[in-house]
């Protein structure tokens, strides 16, 4: 039987930033010096699972639930938000997200959960008014480089991005070509940082 509860570790965590009696490391962070070890801290649980390890994995999922717990405990003493605000929006989006589930939506299978689940995204971002409405919106640039090329792949594919040789890919990048040289001759204006028209479409 468990001897801690997440209270526990609320309150550990609390302690350990309180500015009397705290541990000098830990007040010394914020969001930006604690980030690194969150991303670490993911790859370290991914890496337990790629090695079947599920005593390592049960300690690195509380290495990385004390993330969380971090920066929720450096948001609380900012004003901005508390762990149980993190808990009320996953939980409200976890709902909202599965219609099929928790309400009377009908999903045939995990493909069309799949697709459902990007439209859901799409209209929160709208909602939001964020800048960017592309279809590659909300793809973090926090990803290492290869996890990012492959969600952009990916989101690429559903608008029709999406060939099984080389020959259409070609075929594709000649014609954009194309089109910057039609619109450099037309006069489009150059980019300080690269020469080339700045276009956008």
């Amino acid at each position: 039987m468990a001897e801690h509860s997440l209270d526990d570790l609320l309150r550990i965590m609390a302690t350990l930033r309180d500015p009397q009696r705290g541990c000098p490391w830990d007040l010394q962070q914020d969001f930006a010096t604690i980030a690194p070890y969150t991303i670490e801290e993911a790859y370290e649980v991914a890496d337990a699972i790629d090695r079947n390890d599920f005593t390592d994995l049960r300690d690195e999922l509380g290495d990385l639930l004390l993330q969380v717990v971090f920066h929720a405990q450096m948001a609380q003493e900012a004003g901005k938000f508390s762990f149980a605000d993190v808990v009320e929006a996953i939980c409200a989006k976890m709902i909202r997200r599965h219609p099929h589930v928790f309400a009377d939506e009908k999903i045939e299978n995990a493909e069309a959960q799949t697709a459902a689940w990007e439209e859901h995204k799409r209209r929160e971002r709208d909602q939001r008014a964020e800048a960017d409405t592309s279809v590659l919106a909300g793809i973090s640039r926090g990803l290492p480089e290869w996890q990012r090329a492959l969600k952009l792949q990916k989101r690429a594919s559903t608008v029709g991005f999406d060939w099984t040789t080389p020959e259409p890919v070609l075929d594709k990048l000649r014609e954009e070509i194309d089109e910057v040289r039609a619109e450099l001759d037309a006069g489009a204006p150059s980019c300080r940082r690269c020469g080339l028209g700045c276009l956008r479409e």
